[in-house]
């Protein structure tokens, strides 16, 4: 690879190397030091091809549940079952990894900038801006940088685009799998919200058990399904219809809701 190779959106890719081994090796005992995370599903990471990836996950903070999958993506293609032992796994990043966030979010202070260097496909969210609702048309160029992404390697996406619990997936995903066809692998993540604080940098609770699941890829009848029948198979992919609602044990549905309520005060 040469000194000044770039990706596709300009960045050098040393230098996104290095920015990968740096905050890898910072964050490492977040999810096994400080608290222990929980993986299922690691062999499904190493079936996949090196391109046309779109993974979908619940969202908790904005910045450690990314974090997290660069750990147990990259953990897994280097072989490791489960667990994100010895942080070598880093030393070679798979480097075509990306990330869709709120633009906004990745332009408020230096820390957001460096990491949407390593990997951040920044999108202007079409329906909240700046704490307020707005209203917008979606942003061509938003939809273009996500497939040339696509085209380059795998692309991580919170449907849901907010870090508070069962919130309705935006049809904006669905839009997305519909036109390129990716294979959609769900991931469901449990425990950061407990663990950090809403932006995820801050460690709020320390020794909780966090999980990492990874599912089999969405099985999706392009010929015949629909957006809104896309929309609920990422619902339940993800964990996060309505449904699940009566199954989640009383005590943990309020405190979840418990904590969302917090943040948003807070925040």
């Amino acid at each position: 690879m040469g000194l000044f190779k770039r990706n596709p959106f300009g960045h050098i890719l040393f230098l996104k190397k290095w920015l990968i081994r740096i905050a890898g090796a910072f964050t490492h005992k977040r999810y096994r030091g400080f608290n222990k995370l929980k993986i299922e599903g690691s062999e499904i990471i190493r079936d996949l091809p090196d391109t046309n990836v779109l993974f979908i996950s619940n969202h908790q903070t904005y910045f450690a549940d990314v974090v997290a999958m660069f750990h147990v993506l990259n953990a897994s293609l280097k072989g490791r079952e489960n667990n994100i032992k010895n942080v070598g796994y880093l030393w070679q990043p798979k480097l075509n990894m990306y990330y869709v966030a709120a633009k906004e979010t990745m332009t408020e202070g230096l820390l957001p900038k460096i990491l949407a260097y390593a990997g951040a496909i920044t999108v202007e969210r079409t329906w909240r801006a700046k704490g307020e609702d707005v209203k917008r048309d979606v942003n061509p160029n938003d939809t273009e940088n996500i497939k040339v992404a696509l085209e380059d390697g795998w692309v991580i996406t919170f449907p849901q685009g907010t870090t508070r619990s069962f919130k309705p997936v935006r049809k904006g995903t669905a839009h997305i799998i519909m036109q390129h066809k990716p294979i959609v692998v769900p991931i469901v993540i449990d425990g950061f919200r407990r663990s950090f604080d809403r932006k995820g940098l801050r460690i709020k609770k320390k020794g909780i058990l966090q999980s990492f699941v990874i599912k089999e890829p969405l099985q999706i009848d392009y010929e015949n399904d629909t957006i809104e029948q896309i929309v609920e198979k990422i619902e339940y992919a993800i964990e996060q219809h309505p449904s699940f609602l009566k199954v989640i044990p009383a005590e943990v549905l309020e405190e979840k809701l418990k904590e969302d309520k917090e943040r948003m005060w807070r925040y």
